[in-house]
């Protein structure tokens, strides 16, 4: 077997400022034990031993960017209740500046998972959209916090708080910076003009068909580039690692060898990756080979985690 390429090297950090906005939530863990089935139903007892909550989503996204070393701005919409609350005491300490325009109509998104044995049994959703006023808002501070910044991130949950994604994109394309965009749903027409998009494999195949092999994969990804004039196209692909499609070409990156436990907030990981290393003038190509070594360690670790600069280095 080949040995492994060595690894980019890691650049200082300190002085990249990357731009996170989109969808927060709160992630709820509840970690139990499992020793019977209910007798009301053929589903597992758990008996809650512990809770945790951490940022989730977008806010995610911010955590690893600034576990990175970098210098983060968060912009977001959350609820006037208590995960709203809870979201801003988590982020308080972080080192994040967190901008969370209060929706008083809005319930904060709320992922509650329950844990038993190690392996996630269930997972419950809580969530509204933000209204317009709100958002709006926000939209105006984006234009206002642009100059700050060298790279954007446009974190995309689909619960609403990226209504003006495609005034984002042209406005920070506008004032010359690079928007990273991690998608969702099927129509990925309103993200055209994005320097990069993240999608994983199943996103992707939403969205172009199901691919019969690489040859196909590649054209069919190329094409929803040129279509979108994006600059690339990174394509996440779980144990197959991660490919980047450029109009030069394309740069595939085989996935770490090791056992993955948990894929939540992995793609939080790359795309905040991504952009801490090229906001400190890595390019693509390196800082996708590091984003996806980041992301085989992410894997490794419970729930949405982050990885820090000398997780990396190690």
């Amino acid at each position: 077997m080949k040995p492994a390429a060595p690894l980019p090297h890691i650049p200082d950090t300190s002085h990249a400022r990357v731009l996170v906005v989109g969808d927060v939530m709160l992630d709820r863990y509840w970690f139990g034990d499992v020793s019977r089935i209910s007798p009301e139903a053929p589903v597992p007892v758990v008996k809650v031993e512990r809770s945790e909550e951490r940022p989730g989503g977008a806010a995610n996204v911010a955590r690893n960017a600034r576990a990175l070393g970098a210098r983060v701005s968060l912009l977001s919409v959350v609820g006037a209740d208590e995960a709203g609350r809870a979201l801003e005491r988590l982020l308080g300490p972080s080192g994040i500046d967190c901008s969370l325009h209060v929706d008083p109509d809005l319930d904060t998104t709320v992922k509650l998972r329950v844990i038993g044995r190690q392996q996630q049994l269930l997972r419950v959703d809580f969530e509204t959209w933000p209204n317009h006023e709100v958002l709006q808002g926000k939209l105006s501070e984006f234009e206002a916090r642009i100059g700050g910044s060298d790279v954007v991130v446009l974190s995309d949950y689909g619960k609403g708080g990226l209504a003006h994604i495609t005034s984002m994109i042209h406005i920070a394309r506008q004032a010359g910076k690079p928007v990273l965009v991690d998608p969702k749903g099927d129509d990925y027409a309103r993200y055209a003009g994005a320097t990069m998009l993240t999608p994983n494999r199943s996103e992707l195949r939403q969205v172009v068909g199901k691919w019969s092999d690489e040859a196909d994969l590649h054209h069919r990804a190329q094409k929803l580039r040129e279509t979108l004039l994006l600059d690339a196209l990174l394509v996440t692909r779980s144990e197959e690692g991660m490919t980047l499609f450029r109009g030069d070409g394309d740069l595939h990156e085989p996935a770490a060898a090791r056992e993955v436990y948990d894929v939540s907030g992995a793609g939080d990981t790359v795309i905040a990756t991504m952009a801490v290393m090229l906001a400190s003038g890595v390019s693509m190509n390196d800082a996708m080979r590091i984003a996806n070594h980041a992301a085989g360690i992410v894997v490794g670790k419970l729930g949405t985690a982050v990885v820090d600069l000398d997780e990396l280095r190690a």
